[in-house]
């Protein structure tokens, strides 16, 4: 395995049949799927689908995440060979995993746009798959909820990794707004902040809504795994669903963001993080505000692509023996 079969491998993304297990094509050439796992619309027996939602249209600053879904595969490629460091098991080789590609919708009609996500996502739960979305603004989050939300009940516990609260109030439900959007979700009922952790934060706002804040300086001071510690806490076992901005990462890790802001996570602080979360009862994640034309050197897409790796072992941690 592995070098030899790099010889023969290529396209995986198409023509791999079996949706399980690690994919060694050489990681520069080739259709660039996430993990090069197989596309496709058929979620008959699939466990976990990858999917990607490249809208950015409710930016407060700059735009390009819409490219995101398309550079976070990309910067996949690299991983696909070796099951993820530090887990003990390999998602990629116990789950049927798809890439189920983009959500189709009318750029030009950016009104439809949340129930659109929201019908996509739908569809994908209805099938029995959990999914792992690759942003796309924050924004995209909303409609997601409402999607698990009217799978698994409401209101359910978040975990949010990010430079900013996202609780500016807005009262017209029908705004589409990447800083917003949580306020929104709160106020629909579809997230307790009570029992809800947001991480990294280091922006202002006056009203957060009564979520639980581990803010950056926390994090800085007590260290990661302190932090988890707390969240685990509040969380318990709270159907919980992780949503993790690049943003929350600091400007030097991840400078291809449209609002970023100094003195955040380290990438390391995050790995460890999202690795000792491991046990917390996650129901889906998403990877948002990843914008490739402030990314010159890829560093903020590979994050965006290891960070998504870690959601489907933190998802798939708690599967696992059921999978047995």
């Amino acid at each position: 395995m592995g070098l030899e079969d790099a010889k023969n491998q290529v396209d995986h993304a198409f023509t791999r049949k079996d949706k399980r297990g690690l994919s060694f094509e050489n990681t520069f050439s080739g259709a660039t799927s996430f993990l090069r796992r197989r596309y496709t619309k058929d979620l008959t027996g699939v466990d976990l689908a990858v999917t990607g939602v490249p809208f950015d249209q409710s930016v407060t600053n700059r735009t390009g995440t819409r490219l995101g879904p398309r550079a976070i595969r990309e910067a996949s490629a690299l991983q696909s060979p070796d099951a993820p460091y530090g887990w003990g098991y390999d998602p990629l080789g116990k789950f049927s995993i798809v890439d189920y590609g983009d959500v189709a919708f009318d750029y030009a009609m950016v009104s439809d746009f949340p129930d659109v996500l929201t019908d996509h996502i739908s569809g994908i739960l209805d099938a029995g798959a959990g999914s792992i979305c690759l942003g796309g603004d924050h924004s995209i989050t909303l409609p997601i909820l409402r999607a698990y939300a009217e799978k698994f009940g409401a209101p359910l516990s978040v975990l949010q990794f990010d430079a900013h609260t996202d609780t500016w109030q807005d009262d017209n439900m029908a705004r589409i707004d990447h800083g917003t959007f949580m306020y929104k979700a709160v106020k629909l009922g579809l997230v307790d902040p009570t029992r809800s952790v947001q991480v990294g934060i280091r922006t202002d706002n006056p009203d957060t809504m009564g979520f639980n804040i581990i803010d950056a300086r926390e994090v800085h001071e007590r260290g990661p795994i302190e932090a988890v510690k707390k969240i685990k806490e509040i969380l318990g076992d709270h159907q919980t669903y992780v949503t993790f901005d690049i943003d929350g990462l600091d400007p030097a890790y991840a400078p291809g963001t449209g609002t970023p802001v100094w003195g955040g996570l380290t990438s390391a602080q995050a790995a460890i993080m999202l690795r000792d979360l491991a046990g917390i009862n996650m129901v889906g994640g998403d990877i948002v505000e990843v914008s490739p034309p402030f990314d010159t050197t890829g560093a903020t897409a590979i994050a965006g692509a290891h960070v998504a790796t870690e959601l489907i072992c933190l998802w798939g941690w708690n599967q696992r023996n059921r999978k047995a």
